[in-house]
């Protein structure tokens, strides 16, 4: 066959880790979900890799992992998210990759991508070797293999990139087809312009490079790529698919490849139910045989390049200036804020450089104290990066250390090493792409910066902080309050950053509420508490403490004592020091228990105030345990709220039936009440050990007639996490009990007037129906159990007649 066919989707997000906690906190602009990643991993991530194909009666005939039969590379950054926070799907992906190679001639769908996604034209050349490098080793690790590709970041090209890439091994990349400058066949002179997106992007072509290496490119197909991004092209599978046949033709004489490159997010976030359009259209193409799926390295293993072709210097995929979107108001952006500008780019991007080079030369200095080359020593880092665990961190120390390290020199060259961490994620290219200084993603990279400026404070002793914000205050934000990157920072940068003292802080005021075990892991921290006394008396509680807290990334730290006092509500104060002996501990408990036994809470809480050189207050806490200890703070009032409430929807509920009966409006505190009441009884019922379906679903009514306003897309969120539960321990047992909740849990969704996702029953019952098929003797259950299974298959509209 001399057609084939190849989709290519990157998949990726912009790091959002807090810079000091290496864990992405609550956004709340994800809601209801804990944050974006969360968010757009049930929209995309999860669905592609167990997407559904239907029959005519919208019944699930097959159940396919999409990443098996495409061409995709995952950002490093998120992969590495993925891992932690979602095991199964994470493995999915890797199977993926395992499955392609049985169908591709034993090349893998998954290729690489330059680390945390820099714009490489822009950077310098020590930060394109080792974003290059990093990538490559953070997929080799991953996937256990060379990879054969590599995706750009926004395909941003220069030759030089092209050259680190085809120094480190890696075979080809994926281009824009306006990124071709002229193409020639191999072995003739003449050139041909093919500028302005011309270039014929059915073959793979040779980029010969000034160093004397070589790299095959592939530019794909623009207007297919832009039509599924933009033209609703994945509104049916089978138009996705005849849009890729139509791309062939009967004048082209070699073996012809149709290939399409999109953000992958556009099969499932951008486009509901991309994922499905993807998938049928996979099989679509598949089954008509019209065409050969493929990738990109069994193509050019069964195809070499015949042509050459010069790439155009310093342009990208998503910017019609060249690489202009990532450092001046080229006139690139998201869209709809007439008035508003990117001016804040250029002045953004001058004060990192500025940052970067400062950096640099005291990173040499003191690295070469330690390290027998320091920035060979930061390209190796990536395997620390990888795996922190302290067997593998001394295996760094022994391949780069110049000498026999002392812990405090292990700390310093560890802080060296996260200081160029975060020198080049302050980079990341999204910190640009959008329209304001302020935004989400600007603000992340300004605090990556913010954390390196605070360890070269450490590490050098010198304070970059007010020079850099000097430079930062020429950004101008659009958003008056926000006025320019001098104020974003203090406003954003400033409460997000941590230090020891801060994380004992937090450790304090959690062991009040929630207590902590005696060794306790908080975040990248580990927290041994030595000693703790609580006392109570009535709404009062105090608790004093001594703790060392080391940080897990760097081996930095500190002994400290802690007292924490609350006294009701939201009023929380306390106090941290730094201690050298037993003495001064004795002298801090002594001072602050003594007067808290004696009822004189004032003087306990000046004497908090005196405790050290750190106070803090509920506002310091990270975000997470802030919304929790807020929640356990607010519950006894909601509690009281409930207690009026309900008195009121009782006392009053024969008044309002009947005013609902005439049709006559409740009066505001009526419905108010109502809406409390349902919605709370809804919530416990849902989340309680064995949900009623009779009882919600008198709760539904009741709701109904009442015109309450149910909070849906809270409960649709609760009902999935529900769900998910049930579905891991089906996995797990099979059982008669486990299938019984499941059952009875999907009978309950499916009587709401709401729509909520099944996706993960389906998947967990689609991954037991193939598991019992491929048993000799069928499955291992009695005529009850099967009877029941099959009702619940049916119930989730898989079909059965397979």
């Amino acid at each position: 066959m001399d057609r084939y066919i190849c989709i290519h989707g990157h998949f990726y997000q912009p790091p959002r880790e807090n810079s000091w906690l290496e864990t992405i906190e609550l956004q709340d602009s994800a809601a209801p979900y804990h944050d974006w990643n969360e968010r757009i991993t049930a929209e995309c991530y999860g669905p592609n890799a167990s997407s559904r194909i239907l029959d005519g009666h919208q019944r699930i005939v097959k159940i396919v992992n999409n990443y098996a039969r495409i061409s995709f590379n995952y950002g490093p950054t998120l992969m590495a998210w993925l891992q932690q926070a979602q095991p199964r799907l994470y493995q999915r992906v890797l199977d993926a990759d395992t499955e392609s190679q049985a169908q591709f001639s034993g090349h893998g769908s998954a290729i690489a991508q330059a680390y945390n996604h820099i714009i490489l034209p822009l950077a310098n050349r020590r930060d394109k070797y080792t974003q290059v490098l990093w990538g490559i080793r953070d997929f080799v690790h991953r996937f256990g293999r060379m990879p054969e590709g590599m995706w750009l970041p926004e395909t941003a090209v220069d030759v030089e990139s092209l050259e680190m890439l085809a120094m480190l091994g890696v075979r080809y990349t994926i281009l824009a087809p306006h990124q071709c400058a002229r193409v020639r066949k191999i072995g003739t002179r003449k050139w041909t312009e093919v500028a302005g997106g011309h270039v014929d992007p059915t073959m793979a072509y040779d980029m010969r490079l000034p160093s004397g290496r070589k790299l095959a490119v592939f530019f794909y197909d623009g207007p297919i790529s832009r039509g599924i991004a933009f033209e609703r092209l994945l509104t049916r599978g089978e138009d996705f698919a005849g849009r890729l046949f139509g791309a062939f033709s009967h004048e082209r004489p070699w073996a012809q490849l149709v290939h399409i490159a999109t953000d992958g997010e556009t099969y499932g976030h951008h486009h509901s139910y991309g994922d499905m359009a993807l998938a049928y259209a996979l099989e679509y193409i598949e089954k008509t045989e019209a065409a050969k799926l493929t990738i990109y390295g069994e193509y050019l293993e069964k195809h070499p390049p015949t042509h050459q072709a010069e790439i155009i210097d310093r342009t990208a995929w998503s910017c019609a200036h060249g690489v202009e979107r990532w450092q001046s108001n080229c006139g690139c952006n998201s869209g709809g804020r007439p008035g508003w500008t990117q001016e804040w780019r250029a002045p953004l991007r001058a004060a990192l450089d500025w940052l970067r080079d400062e950096l640099a030369p005291r990173f040499e200095d003191i690295g070469r104290t330690h390290l027998v080359e320091p920035w060979l020593a930061r390209d190796d880092y990536i395997s620390v990066v990888l795996d922190r665990s302290p067997e593998n961190v001394e295996r760094f120390f022994e391949r780069n250390a110049r000498h026999k390290l002392t812990p405090d020199q292990e700390t310093t060259v560890l802080k060296l090493m996260e200081l160029q961490r975060h020198a080049m994620l302050m980079y990341t290219s999204c910190g640009w792409f959008f329209d304001e200084l302020s935004g989400i993603e600007t603000v992340q990279i300004i605090q990556y910066a913010g954390r390196a400026v605070q360890l070269a404070q450490e590490l050098f002793g010198v304070d970059l902080e007010k020079s850099f914000l000097d430079k930062l205050s020429l950004a101008k934000s659009n958003v008056p309050e926000n006025q320019d990157g001098r104020v974003i920072y203090k406003k954003y940068v400033e409460p997000a950053k941590v230090d020891l003292p801060k994380v004992a802080a937090h450790y304090a005021a959690t062991q009040l509420f929630r207590g902590h075990p005696r060794e306790a892991s908080i975040y990248c921290y580990q927290v041994e508490r030595s000693d703790y006394q609580r006392l109570d008396a009535g709404r009062m509680k105090l608790g004093v403490g001594r703790a060392k807290v080391t940080s897990r990334l760097t081996r930095d730290s500190a002994e400290v004592a802690f007292a924490c006092m609350h006294f009701g509500d939201h009023n929380l104060i306390g106090g941290i020091r730094t201690i050298h002996s037993d003495a001064d501990y004795t002298s801090l408990v002594e001072s602050v228990t003594e007067p808290f036994n004696q009822a004189d809470f004032p003087q306990a809480i000046l004497r908090l105030d005196q405790v050290g050189t750190e106070t803090f207050s509920l506002r310091m806490l990270f975000r997470d345990e802030q919304r929790l200890i807020l929640d356990e703070i607010l519950d006894s009032t909601l509690r009281t709220a409930e207690g009026a409430y309900r008195q009121l929807f009782v006392q009053h509920s024969p008044l309002m039936r009947f005013l609902s009966g005439l049709g006559v409006p409740l009066p505001p505190a009526f419905k108010t009440a109502a809406e409390f009441i349902l919605n709370l009884d809804l919530n416990r019922e849902i989340q309680g050990p064995t949900p009623d379906p009779q009882r919600i679903a008198g709760l539904i009514k009741e709701s109904a007639a009442w015109r309450a306003q149910l909070d849906t897309t809270q409960f649709k969120y609760i009902l999935e996490r529900v769900l998910d539960s049930l579905c891991d321990r089906f996995r797990l047992n099979t059982e008669m009990p486990q299938l019984v909740a499941l059952d009875n849990m999907v009978s309950i969704v499916l009587a709401l007037p709401f729509k909520v996702d099944l996706s993960q029953s389906q998947n967990a019952y689609y991954e037991l129906r193939q598991q019992f098929h491929a048993l000799p003797e069928g499955m291992p259950h009695d005529a009850n159990w099967k009877k029941l299974y099959q009702a619940l298959g049916e119930k989730l509209l898989i079909c059965m007649s397979e």
